[in-house]
């Protein structure tokens, strides 16, 4: 497959978007879909690499919860293993007798004093093991405040909440072609204002005897809005300043053009300044479609229909006539 060697001339570079221009730089994509940076560090320590706090703030709800009753679990095995090998005998109220009852009653004693419970049947008598109680319970309510400051963070921390469909669509638009993708903010109560969207098209292309990335940051229809209560259809039209021009779903497979695209906006909830990143690689831009209206009128007012965020709807191929770039 041949590749791209021309880009309309008259579109205009962005030189500022932070990527390399370098094709052994990256490989895959440059934008996950999440929004975060397909990007690995290495050379250093892991502990200098990865910070746990951020880790468990961006962990899957199922994921946090799992990992919070997980090192519960785990810190008081071990506890439970020190009181043993210190001595059951320091331990007064033990009832069983079998080694597994003795290491169930031990194990739930540390629980109790391990969230500072202290239901009083088990006790510690011995020197070692009112000293390992102590600690316990100030680990105890040490790990349950940075549990807190956790959860808080999770729930506090400003999210743009936005729904990206899974498409970008070259479609007709006022007589020409033309880019579009849409976002809708998928929260109640989160309606952002003073919205900005910038779309940057990254693209490799053939230039004196090498490859290379050059990057274009796409004009847009509207670049900003004063709300989003419900849907935005962000539109680039394929016009004469358009490095789209020309380009046939072959020349954007060739060219591995990758879209990146950043929402900012201000949210009431949070009274802040929230974001969101994403892109769309040339195997999520679709060509002969368009997008259905994803909203509907009720006696009780307009409802924005979330579920259709994606739908697409196949468009005639003789209306995809694009021109070539002179």
């Amino acid at each position: 497959m041949a590749l791209l060697k021309h880009i309309n001339p008259f579109s205009k570079t962005n030189e500022d978007t932070g990527f390399s221009t370098t094709i052994s730089s990256y490989g895959d994509r440059f934008i996950n879909k999440d929004g975060s940076f397909n990007l690995r560090k290495e050379g250093n320590h892991i502990w200098d690499r990865y910070s746990l706090f951020h880790i468990m703030l961006n962990l899957p709800v199922w994921a946090f919860v799992m990992a919070i009753v997980g090192a519960f679990i785990f810190v008081n095995l071990i506890y439970t293993s020190i009181y043993l090998m210190i001595g059951a005998a320091e331990l007064q109220g033990i009832s069983s007798h079998s080694a597994w009852g003795i290491f169930k009653e031990v194990y739930y004693f540390s629980t109790e004093t391990f969230t500072t419970v202290g239901y009083g049947r088990v006790n510690p008598v011995g020197d070692g093991a009112n000293f390992l109680a102590s600690i316990e319970a100030m680990s105890g309510f040490l790990s349950f405040a940075v549990v807190t400051g956790l959860i808080y963070g999770r729930f506090a921390r400003p999210r743009a909440h936005l729904a990206f469909s899974n498409q970008a669509l070259i479609t007709p638009f006022k007589g020409r072609n033309a880019l579009m993708f849409r976002f809708a903010c998928y929260k109640h109560g989160h309606t952002l204002t003073d919205v900005t969207v910038q779309v940057n098209a990254a693209m490799r292309v053939h230039e004196e005897g090498k490859q290379t990335y050059r990057y274009y940051e796409l004009p847009l229809e509207r670049h900003k809005i004063q709300s989003l209560p419900m849907n935005w259809t962000v539109v680039h039209v394929i016009d004469e300043q358009s490095p789209l021009l020309g380009l046939t779903a072959e020349d954007i497979q060739v060219a591995d053009l990758e879209l990146y695209v950043l929402i900012k906006g201000f949210d009431d909830i949070y009274s802040n300044v929230v974001q969101q990143r994403t892109s769309y690689t040339f195997q999520e831009v679709a060509f002969n479609h368009k997008f259905v209206p994803m909203y509907r009128e009720t006696a009780s007012g307009t409802v924005l229909e979330m579920q259709k965020i994606h739908d697409t709807v196949e468009v005639e191929a003789a209306m995809m006539t694009v021109s070539a770039v002179s």
